[in-house]
């Protein structure tokens, strides 16, 4: 369920793309022709382009919520991934907000390195 709706989220995000891409600006953008002669824009296949467009972003958002929700409640293949992740996460020591040693364990007391006290 989740891999449909993020093939799905992958085709509304091209097509939001090509929507984007196909709009006439008033600058000109990918428009043939010069800026002077449309110098306001193209009004009627703009309405509909930027419907389109609001159209298509309103998809994504509610297919990128639902692929967040389903992940994230469903025990399927994801959660299986992660378990493994989160288990040597949680094995892993945190630090101490206070700056203090990760080791709860003391070192084991060194012997003083022997020095040459003769003088050369």
């Amino acid at each position: 369920m989740v891999t449909f709706l993020i093939i799905l989220l992958i085709i509304a995000c091209v097509a939001l793309g090509l929507f984007v891409l196909v709009q006439n600006p008033k600058g000109g953008g990918l428009a043939t022709g010069g800026g002077t002669s449309n110098m306001f824009g193209v009004q009627r296949t703009g309405d509909v382009l930027e419907k389109g467009s609001w159209v298509l972003l309103t998809v994504i958002v509610v297919l990128t919520l639902a692929v967040t929700t389903i992940a994230k409640t469903s025990g399927g293949t994801a959660a299986v991934g992660n378990s493994a992740i989160q288990e040597r996460l949680d094995k892993t020591p945190s630090p101490s907000p206070l700056g203090g040693n990760l080791n709860s364990t003391k070192p084991a007391a060194s012997t003083p390195a022997k020095t040459d006290s003769t003088k050369k």
